[in-house]
């Protein structure tokens, strides 16, 4: 019997994420994984732990023709550059692939689906659990647990950066400006945090598990996408007086023969799972046949719940179990995008003029155009500018005659700084 490790490692990248995978396969985490060989920017930085012993690689693409070497492991980062090569090299060369980049593959879906899909019908396995909602095992739970169930809809938290600045702003009263400087220092946001407040890295994420939920060819720039910018204090008071919290959702759900998908801000109610998922937590909603509803929480970002996931893949690489990106190319799904979005309720927050016959003429509006108002709250003074924040909750209504109501609002003189944010369906 041979000596040789079941699995040799190639390891490109030793930030956070990687430093703690190379120290839990080191310490034998994973029987019959061994550590090949690591590749980073910066060789000698200090780790907390002794690499000295691996083999370093300077240029990462040198582990794919490494015959020794079993499994490359992308930490990189990055949607090209490095990242990119290194996969698309594995690939083509047959190497399984294990990454946590998300980034890369909702970019890149359609041509690492087909490498993925290897020659021949022989697939390559390309895992990557990390790369959606961290320590979730939500990949596995998609393509494993509910085989055989038809998924209506999938929705879910799917950022830690977002959850964490809105929890804060409802916690502490805070800013937006300040809870994101807090998320910042905790770590918990990146110098530069415009892909996560701008519901992008969510949208990434969603592409792909509609990918796997639906067969519908992942393309975020194709989804109706809204940050959390424009959330203020005055929002998230005005949610808690509907017993409400705001959250950024992402949904994606058949509607009409075809699939609808969106990541916004959403107003959720207290008794809602989501609504109890707080500071940098992610979770996972499917409704699906016959199982019926399945929620996943966990850690969505940060070293351990990332390293976790990544382990996770190795260790089912280790016992001959992988999958390719999807069932098979990008180009082969079928399942068509839906261009009309499912009734909602919504919230509406406006500044109205402080005049007689501003909030009659907001109301005129909403009703010429199919608005039909469940509920009214409106501040009793203004902030000094001259105009009332006024919150009005619609009934159900389509996002076509919402739009045309919107519109029409912020045309008027007596209206201002307008918002409106989906009132999520349990």
């Amino acid at each position: 019997m041979s000596d040789k490790p079941l699995l040799r490692i190639g390891l490109a990248g030793l930030g956070t994420v990687g430093a703690t995978v190379a120290q839990q396969i080191l310490a034998g985490a994973i029987d019959g994984v061994e550590l090949g060989c690591v590749s980073a920017r910066e060789p000698n930085k200090p780790r907390g732990f002794d690499i000295s012993g691996l083999p370093f690689v300077a240029d990462p693409l040198d582990m794919v023709a490494d015959e020794t070497i079993d499994v490359i492991v992308e930490l990189i980062g990055g949607q090209d550059g490095p990242a990119y090569e290194l996969v698309k090299a594995s690939l083509q060369a047959g190497k399984p692939v294990v990454t946590a980049n998300k980034a890369l593959l909702a970019a890149h879906a359609a041509e690492l689906s087909v490498l993925s899909s290897g020659q021949g019908g022989v697939p390559i396995a390309l895992a990557y659990e990390a790369a959606v909602a961290g320590g979730i095992p939500v990949i596995k739970a998609l393509r494993e647990g509910l085989a055989g169930n038809q998924i209506g809809r999938l929705s879910g938290i799917l950022n830690g950066t977002c959850n964490y600045i809105l929890t804060r702003m409802e916690e502490a009263k805070l800013s937006f400006e300040d809870a994101l400087d807090e998320a910042q220092a905790k770590g918990f946001a990146e110098a530069d945090p415009t892909l996560d407040i701008s519901g992008v890295d969510a949208a990434q994420k969603l592409s792909l598990l509609s990918a796997l939920a639906f067969g519908l060819a992942p393309d975020y720039t194709k989804m109706p996408v809204a940050g959390i910018q424009a959330i203020a204090p005055q929002d998230i008071f005005f949610a808690s007086q509907f017993d409400c919290v705001i959250r950024l959702v992402g949904v994606s759900e058949r509607h009409q023969g075809a699939v609808y998908q969106r990541v916004t801000p959403m107003l959720v109610r207290r008794s809602n799972n989501l609504a109890q998922v707080r500071q940098e937590l992610n979770a996972v909603m499917v409704r699906a046949t016959p199982l019926g509803d399945l929620f996943l929480q966990g850690p969505g970002a940060g070293g351990g719940a990332t390293a976790s996931a990544v382990l996770a893949d190795i260790a089912d690489l280790a016992l001959g179990f992988g999958r390719p990106l999807f069932t098979g190319p990008v180009s082969h799904m079928q399942t068509p995008l839906s261009q009309k979005a499912p009734e909602w309720e919504y919230y509406l927050r406006a500044g109205l003029a402080d005049k007689p016959g501003s909030m009659a003429k907001a109301t005129q509006i909403l009703a010429e155009n199919g608005v039909s108002i469940e509920e009214v709250i409106q501040r009793s003074s203004s902030d000094g500018g001259g105009f009332l924040p006024v919150v009005f909750i619609t009934h159900e209504v389509d996002e076509s005659s919402l739009n045309n109501a919107l519109a029409a609002l912020q045309q008027q003189d007596v209206c201002q700084g307008v918002l409106c944010l989906p009132i999520f369906a349990d």
